[in-house]
């Protein structure tokens, strides 16, 4: 009998050694893999120290770390998935903005909704802190706040009112290239792999075709691209502005601060172009659920949940999974708006796919 449990129990061991190894492998989760080989370690000692093979405390310990390795990777996985799914949603609100610009609203309009409703909703979640422990971070939230709301976001709507869907997704998933260029310059102890110097060039080969694509086909000026470049880049700045804030304060507040910032720092704006949409317009069914989405959605739910995703996988590469973005709203773009694709953007976006995928490896 005992003989017999300890091969059931070695058999275990090993089919799950090999699951979490090849997961390990995938991801690169190293320290799943050497924990689990850690605590299989542990309960070979206790086993022989206790005289007894079968006995329930070798019994139940090897349960505990069999459930406690099974559920860390299920919470990774998890963390993975979800970081697709807000991917996913991004990558359908530059249909939604579209569809509200074409309504009637500015871009300064549709952002100021956006992140007012946004702002009001999380109050509901977020009621007590109001300011940071002190006022440098106080200060890091408010660039957080333009970075990451007003800055991105203004200059990405308005590339909207001037070229494609498409073209705006393509060049803003350039954001996590930038990400980590700017974390070697900022963070030292980065360094540079051939994996992030070739994917970089690819990338960018990629973005001049997608560019090209649109001078060549559309004939659109290229102020369009020129903003889009830059809401990546202000996309990137804020990701490291997040992984600084992270580890100091609740992602409620973080975010809540960012929305107020957002909206204060887009007010300006209105000095040079005025609110000019009619409020009863508001209530138009396409903006109105166009709005709920750009807000509650992909603003509330979406940006708490992708600054938890920053905290668990890390800036970089959770940055990663923006290359995604491209594949949704070409489909959802050419599925809702009826925009061309050409063989010029496949082949751009390929480009920027495997480019942006090679710089994010380790």
């Amino acid at each position: 009998m005992k003989s017999a449990f300890l091969h059931q129990q070695t058999t275990i061991f090993r089919l799950f050694e090999l699951y979490i190894f090849l997961y390990s492998a995938i991801h690169e989760e190293d320290t799943i893999f050497h924990s689990f080989i850690s605590a299989r370690t542990r309960l070979r000692v206790e086993i022989r120290d206790s005289r007894d093979v079968g006995n329930t405390k070798g019994k139940y310990y090897l349960c505990t770390q069999f459930i406690s390795s099974a559920m860390c990777v299920t919470k990774n996985y998890t963390y993975h998935l979800i970081a697709i799914l807000v991917i996913a949603i991004w990558g359908l609100t530059f249909i939604s903005t579209k569809v509200l610009i074409e309504c009637g609203l500015s871009p300064q309009e549709i952002f100021l909704l956006r992140f007012l409703i946004a702002y009001l909703g999380i109050w509901f979640i977020s009621p007590r802190k109001l300011f940071a422990n002190n006022w440098k971070d106080e200060l890091w939230l408010l660039l957080g706040g333009i970075t990451g709301g007003s800055l991105y976001f203004f200059t990405e709507n308005t590339a909207l009112e001037i070229t494609l869907a498409t073209n705006v997704a393509f060049i803003v998933c350039t954001a996590p290239l930038l990400t980590t260029i700017l974390s070697l310059i900022i963070y030292k102890k980065e360094k540079a792999t051939r994996g992030l110097i070739g994917g970089s060039l690819l990338a960018l080969v990629g973005v001049a075709l997608v560019v090209y694509n649109g001078h060549f086909v559309l004939r659109i000026s290229p102020l369009g691209d020129f903003l889009t470049l830059l809401a990546a880049l202000s996309w990137a700045f804020y990701s490291l502005i997040m992984k600084k804030m992270c580890g100091r304060y609740r992602t409620t507040f973080i975010t809540r601060k960012i929305f107020f910032y957002g909206v204060l720092t887009i007010l300006p704006a209105f000095l040079v172009h005025p609110w000019q949409f009619p409020l009863s317009g508001l209530l138009q069914p396409a903006v109105l659920f166009n709005l709920l989405f750009l807000s509650v959605l992909a603003s509330l739910i979406c940006f708490v949940v992708w600054n938890i995703v920053l905290k668990q996988l890390g800036t970089v590469r959770a940055s990663n999974y923006i290359y995604l973005n491209p594949l949704f709203t070409l489909a959802g773009s050419a599925v809702l708006l009826g925009e061309p694709l050409t063989i010029v953007a496949l082949m751009g976006a390929v480009l920027i796919l495997g480019g942006v995928y090679c710089a994010g490896r380790k």
